[in-house]
């Protein structure tokens, strides 16, 4: 992956040897590196280095410029040198060093030299990283064996990348010979500029066919990449070098960066190219993403404020067209390296290419969460059928139909970088299904309209939806964790149930019956059933009332007390354990209990009658000689309020 979309720091400096010419030909290399002409500077250097003159300086830089041109193997030459001379140098090299050794399998090896990094600069956030994650080999290979990939159909010998799907067409940048007379080479690549390219896609399988420039004032001289494109089709963002009408801006170093461009469909034509009002001369901006809702636009930059080389911000687009103030993402996502080719997904994920994070060495693909304040939670690296040891990025997915595009420059590939297409077989996180069905407590009519919110363990609300005509409710939810849910609706007391949710993928079913805050009732009714109090429990072979159903006593003390004309009748039964004459006695001192405690707190005696009927009136088969267990037992103690005037 080439670095004119990557935003690299450059340390320049000189050399001092006492050959003249020796250090001429290291000045002249020099300027071809300061001017990121790295192809030339790397055969210069190479030059002088076999005639055994080197230094930390050009041995930084010859490291460098393999590194930056994604030639992991002279990098691990020219750096492996450079530590053999000294250890005493920047970090940068050391986690160059040990991306280097990663991207060409010496894992063990990287890994100590991340140690000593994270030793040594325990401040950077990367040996932190590195450090919380000893382990992350394993995690990758966790999440890995989870795609089917396939050539995307679309690659030249040149570098194809960063894709972008629209109206069934993948649009893609390349640097592909068209056989133009005016197109030109790029020093740093050896390879002509980008320009944007699109061909067909069938949506079905996601193959490509018959490529086709992208033949619009879009594409220029120099480099276009990362196209997106508004859900109307009617506005394209996409990343250019510092170039528009016809003049080339360069910064204070006279380097011509990258910025984000905006273009719009007018009468079939594509015009109207402007750059964003955050960008600037001297500072990179690029690949350009857009929420789904079209209300944020996430890049990368390495303008003032950056945590690394490169960081993903975000800017909000306003109702007119205009832009908010860009905000950096934060050091969850954003590492000292490099961070770029963001992509959200309708599901508040974020996709991303980074080299700070854990991975496989080079960029490697990872995924985070976008919380609802905006920060950004839960990276995870997305395994190793995307991420190789190279340069993996510019991931893009459907996420329906769970296909997608990434790029990359591993092993296998036709050009410098190459577009890959995949299907997602499994899912990164382990979700189920999470539903059931709403209805009345009493009668067990489903309940439409029913507002079902769903929150996590913490009480953060994850979710919300309303009932369907059949009563039913339905979230994906992720595996093993617990969640509250909340049922809503008028006329109906709210209710709140704990589910907590299988490890494995699938489904979990959580009915819930509602009780009604209205409850209509007559002579003869049962009171309790208002309140869906059951029963009144006591404890075996006691008349006392138990505090915690003191509670629903309070419902019925509540009752009579704005219904002064309304008498009860309290009825109290026993189970069957115990003899017939014991179990009759019971149960009117429990009934007399309960009277009790309502006339203590307040009710006329006049009001309350009661009666104990023993074991006379079981709610089920646990008559004597019937083995039960203790729940079916304590069905049977119970007492009932039965409304006798009012």
């Amino acid at each position: 992956m080439k670095n004119y979309i990557l935003f690299c720091s450059i340390i320049v400096s000189f050399f001092s040897f006492d050959s003249y010419s020796q250090k001429a030909k290291i000045n002249s290399a020099d300027k071809q590196y300061d001017n990121y002409a790295y192809i030339d500077a790397i055969k210069t250097y190479e030059r002088v280095a076999e005639k055994g003159y080197k230094s930390e300086d050009m041995l930084k830089k010859l490291g460098n410029s393999y590194y930056f041109n994604s030639d992991f193997d002279g990098a691990v030459k020219w750096y492996g040198e450079l530590f053999a001379m000294s250890t005493n140098v920047e970090p940068e090299y050391y986690y160059r060093y040990a991306q280097s050794l990663k991207s060409t399998g010496q894992t063990a090896k990287a890994n100590k030299i991340l140690d000593e990094f994270s030793n040594k600069y325990k401040n950077d956030g990367r040996g932190k990283l590195f450090k919380e994650n000893a382990n992350y080999l394993d995690k990758i290979k966790e999440n890995s064996g989870r795609y089917k990939i396939e050539d995307a159909g679309i690659n030249s010998k040149y570098s194809d990348y960063s894709s972008f799907v629209y109206d069934n067409k993948v649009y893609f940048a390349s640097a592909r010979d068209t056989g133009n007379f005016s197109q030109r080479k790029h020093k740093w690549t050896g390879e002509y500029f980008t320009n944007l390219y699109v061909a067909d896609v069938d949506p079905t399988t996601g193959g490509s066919i018959k490529v086709n420039k992208f033949k619009t004032t879009i594409n220029t001289k120099f480099h276009e990449t990362s196209p997106a494109f508004t859900k109307d089709g009617k506005t394209v963002y996409f990343t250019r070098n510092n170039y528009v009408n016809g003049k080339k801006g360069k910064d204070e170093n006279k380097i011509t960066l990258t910025k984000v461009y905006k273009a719009t469909l007018e009468n079939d034509k594509w015009g109207n190219v402007t750059e964003l009002p955050f960008d600037s001369d001297n500072y990179s901006t690029a690949h350009p993403a857009l929420s789904p809702d079209e209300k944020t636009l996430y890049f990368a930059s390495d303008m003032p404020g950056t945590v690394g080389q490169s960081d993903i911000y975000k800017v909000s687009i306003n109702s007119t067209g205009g832009y908010g103030i860009p905000v950096n993402l934060g050091k969850t996502i954003n590492t000292e390296g490099k961070e770029t080719f963001p992509y959200i997904t309708s599901e508040n994920e974020i996709y991303f290419a980074s080299d700070g994070h854990s991975g496989l060495g080079g960029l490697d693909v990872f995924v985070g969460k976008i919380e609802d304040n905006g920060t950004i939670s839960d990276i995870q690296n997305v395994g190793d059928d995307i991420n190789s040891p190279k340069d993996d990025f510019a991931y893009s997915i459907d996420p329906v139909s769970r296909r997608g595009y990434f790029s990359s420059n591993k092993e296998g590939g036709q050009g410098s970088d190459d577009i890959y297409k995949f299907l997602e077989t499994r899912r990164l996180k382990c979700l189920q299904e999470f539903n059931g069905i709403i209805t009345d407590s009493e009668t067990n009519a489903i309940l439409p309209g029913t507002k079902v919110i769903l929150y996590d363990s913490q009480g953060v609300m994850k979710n919300n939806t309303i009932s369907d005509l059949n009563g039913s409710y339905s979230f994906s939810v992720e595996c093993g964790k617990t969640y509250n849910v909340r049922a809503e609706k008028e006329e109906y007391t709210t209710k709140e149930v704990i589910v907590n949710i299988g490890k494995v993928s699938g489904k979990t079913s959580l009915p819930i019956a509602l009780d009604k805050a209205i409850c209509k009732v007559t002579i003869g009714d049962d009171l309790g059933k208002c309140f869906g109090i059951k029963m009144i429990y006591f404890d075996l072979d006691k008349s006392n009332i138990k505090t915690e159903t003191a509670l629903d006593l309070e419902k019925v003390l509540d009752v009579l007390n704005n219904n002064l004309n309304m008498k009860l009748d309290i009825r109290s039964h026993t189970d069957s354990r115990a003899t017939y004459q014991y179990n009759e006695a019971l149960s009117e001192r429990r009934a007399k209990s309960t009277i009790k405690w309502l006339v203590k707190k307040g009710i006329d005696p006049n009001r309350l009658t009661g009666k104990g009927y023993g074991e006379t009136q079981l709610v089920n088969g646990c008559s004597d000689g019937v083995k039960c267990t203790e729940e079916q037992h304590q069905m049977n103690r119970r007492s009932e309020f039965i409304i006798t005037f009012f």
